[in-house]
């Protein structure tokens, strides 16, 4: 008999075992607007440390 691996058991509980087959979830309302604020928030972020480091060095 085969046995699920440890790595699919410890996804599975990190992401509540909620994962369509292809490994992603679907994230709606308050969830996706936290999702794509967070992604905006990064790219700002190294954004201005690319620019700050340009400033720093000239």
């Amino acid at each position: 008999m085969m046995q699920p691996s440890k790595q699919q058991d410890a996804l599975s509980a990190l992401s509540g075992g909620s994962m369509d087959p292809s490994g992603h979830t679907k994230s709606r309302g308050f969830e996706a607007f936290m999702e794509k604020v967070t992604l905006v928030l990064g790219v700002v972020f190294f954004g201005l440390a690319i620019a700050l480091a340009y400033i720093a060095s000239h």
